[in-house]
């Protein structure tokens, strides 16, 4: 089964063709351009122009906040579509960008079913005390507040991966995971399910990341507006755009790897931002350890997780109250085990393409039959 897979961020496009017979990745587009652009239309048409004709047996999108309505990797209908349009205000930065591929791809590839896979599925089943925010009833009933959790995808691949590797099956496993990259989350997996998670009813509560500033109290950003310091507008732009590591770096980098050579030479701006990423991380880690009655490993992913082993060093190195040690063999190119002295120290390279794959293959197979 030959499966298109999109994956739009907020300024960009990953769409990658998937043989799911051997999970295999047979063509790519790298699009540097937001998902609703021509230039991201021509590429696409450039992606499908070189696959034979009919090949495509489905396509997958990814959809970062599926809300309350779409829990689930489902095929997508009118209906759905016009659902899906109702949830950008949870996610303004990815939602929209998912729709336009939606109208996009299937005018293009029609004949074919398309299949919505949230994000936020994987933490569908979080239990209510980890899921259920202290705000009023009221609230919480009529507006549907509550913490949902993201990165579901990269997390349902490294739960995978992380169980190949340690020679056990998922649903035996006690997992801290740790999805380090642009946006960046943690969640604790027992006996392979979610059962707490760093992100809430937004992509931005939680870690620092590259430009989201996560959690913060929210006293401060109350008194922001009643002083009428910032708009609500530009409160919210600060949030997303221009908070995290950028923030942190006084408008140096978003990037870790600008800011670890930086870091080196003695740029104290990206040294504090590199220590604050790091604490965050590993705070955020150590709390959802408090759902786990033990800890089987810690699993590394995303960019970050995959490809900066000092920051891996670093957040290992300071948990040692979990059983963690910091003298991980970082020389490696492939998934595999850091350190097997303490508790396992994992880093598993994120492959959404292929989680989102397999989804899409097993959802579209009921409108095939």
């Amino acid at each position: 089964m030959l499966v298109l897979t999109v994956n739009p961020g907020s300024s960009s496009l990953r769409a990658h063709l998937v043989d799911t017979t051997d999970n295999r990745v047979v063509d790519a587009a790298e699009i540097e351009h937001p998902a609703d652009s021509d230039e991201a239309r021509r590429e696409l048409r450039d992606l499908l122009g070189r696959t034979p004709t009919g090949a495509i047996t489905a396509v997958g999108h990814r959809l970062v906040h599926g809300g309350q309505t779409i829990t689930e990797p489902v095929a997508v209908d009118n209906e759905l579509c016009d659902q899906v349009r109702e949830l950008t205000s949870l996610a303004p930065l990815h939602v929209p960008n998912t729709v336009a591929l939606l109208d996009f791809l299937r005018e293009e590839i029609p004949e074919r079913p398309h299949v919505l896979c949230p994000d936020t599925a994987f933490h569908n089943g979080l239990p209510e005390a980890a899921s259920t925010y202290a705000l009023p009833r009221q609230w919480r009933e009529q507006w549907g507040l509550r913490r949902y959790g993201f990165h579901g995808l990269s997390f349902a691949w490294a739960l995978g991966r992380a169980a190949e590797l340690l020679g056990k099956p998922a649903a035996e496993l006690n997992l801290l995971i740790a999805h380090l990259s642009g946006g960046s989350s943690v969640c604790a997996v027992r006996g392979g399910r979610s059962v707490d998670t760093s992100m809430g009813f937004t992509p931005l509560e939680g870690l620092v990341m590259a430009k989201r500033a996560g959690t913060v109290d929210p006293g401060l950003l109350v008194w922001l507006l009643r002083e009428k310091k910032l708009s609500v507008d530009e409160l919210e732009r600060g949030l997303q755009k221009e908070s995290g590591l950028l923030g942190l770096s006084g408008g140096f980098s978003e990037d870790t790897r600008d800011l670890v050579p930086a870091a080196r030479e003695g740029d104290d701006r990206a040294a504090l931002a590199l220590n604050v990423f790091a604490h965050r991380a590993r705070r955020e880690l150590a709390g959802v350890a408090a759902s786990l009655d033990r800890i089987d490993g810690l699993v590394l992913t995303g960019d970050i997780g995959w490809d900066q082993p000092e920051l891996a060093e670093d957040i290992a190195a300071g948990l040692g109250i979990l059983g963690f040690r910091g003298d991980l063999d970082t020389a490696r190119d492939e998934d595999a085990v850091l350190s097997r002295s303490g508790v396992p120290v994992l880093t598993v390279r994120s492959r959404e393409e292929l989680q989102l794959a397999m989804e899409t293959a097993r959802a579209a197979q009921p409108s095939r039959a």
